[in-house]
């Protein structure tokens, strides 16, 4: 499974990629508004940072202005995968764009059958939001446990990124359904690395060496 980090913030893909797990990024509107930069400019350092693909939103609604805007993103740099929201004109822009070499992620996916759409449309990614269906009371997973279902039936070259990823159980659970990406905000991936388990080892392990060989470094120890 590919790890993509969903943030706009730069100083946080340059932590996660020195990791050396970092596959790729996605933006949208809201977080770009946060850094309060231009939106060209964080694209090109993100694409500049990271090897994989880095998602960049639209803002139009119509089929036109979603053709103009997804080539002008385009050409910011061939990494770019065109965001489009799930919606008629969404899945003609996405049907028209890929015909173009294009690479677009559909996002705001909610249901199996959106998915499903929109890889028949030629997307190259299809994002479904697990945090939000939880709010709501709806299993997000069994949705993306559906999805990956599907697009195996079918030989879909159409890849699935769970998005609205709230927690490291999230995470663990999209790898078990099989899903092929799961894009986590910095906070989460922090978490991810984190056990109490792993802290108490380490500490004693350092009480354990200061007790046999004081300050002296491991270093010095074996030479």
């Amino acid at each position: 499974m590919k790890f993509f980090l969903d943030t706009a913030f730069v100083h946080e893909i340059r932590e996660v990629a020195s990791w050396g797990i970092l596959d790729g990024v996605t933006t949208n509107p809201t977080l770009v508004a946060k850094t309060g930069r231009n939106y060209r400019e964080i694209l090109e350092e993100i694409c500049s940072i990271v090897d994989g693909p880095v998602s960049a939103e639209v803002l139009s609604l119509d089929f036109e202005g979603m053709v103009r805007e997804a080539r002008e993103l385009s050409k910011v740099s061939e990494k770019i995968a065109v965001k489009i929201p799930f919606t008629k004109d969404g899945l003609k822009a996405v049907k028209y764009l890929s015909s173009e070499g294009i690479k677009t992620n559909v996002t705001l996916i909610f249901s199996p059958s959106q998915a499903l759409l929109a890889a028949k449309a030629g997307a190259t990614f299809v994002s479904p939001f697990v945090g939000r269906l939880d709010d709501i009371s709806h299993v997000g997973m069994d949705m993306v446990r559906t999805i990956c279902d599907i697009f195996s039936n079918y030989d879909f070259e159409t890849e699935v990124i769970v998005a609205s990823v709230r927690n490291p159980i999230h995470v663990v659970e999209a790898a078990l359904c099989g899903a092929h990406i799961v894009t986590v905000p910095y906070s989460v991936m922090e978490l991810l690395l984190k056990h109490p388990l792993t802290d108490i080892g380490i500490e004693r392990f350092l009480a354990d060496w200061k007790k046999a060989f004081g300050n002296i470094s491991l270093l010095d120890a074996i030479k």
